[in-house]
């Protein structure tokens, strides 16, 4: 059975899948724009991604510190690279 919100427009998804694929954005982040907490966020990319995808995604963003607030560094005060966006 689901723990989160199936309710998702495809934007929605889409971005939550951006997101959690991006080394800055903290899971935090994700939690905060849509209510999805680490484990969810977890089973909605299991759900959501082939399972070579997922497994690379989860091999990707395990132990990485920029993924969690609390073991970043205090320097890191930006969710994207300053190049990400060009203009």
């Amino acid at each position: 059975m689901s723990t989160f919100n199936t309710e998702y427009s495809p934007e929605d998804l889409s971005r939550i899948i951006e997101m959690a694929w991006e080394d800055r954005t903290p899971f935090e982040a994700i939690e905060d724009l849509y209510g999805l907490n680490q484990h969810q966020l977890i089973e909605l990319m299991r759900k959501e991604l082939r399972r070579s995808s997922f497994e690379l995604w989860r091999k990707r963003t395990t132990g990485r510190t920029t993924k969690h607030l609390k073991l970043r560094s205090p320097e890191i005060n930006r969710g994207y690279c300053p190049t990400q966006y060009k203009r």
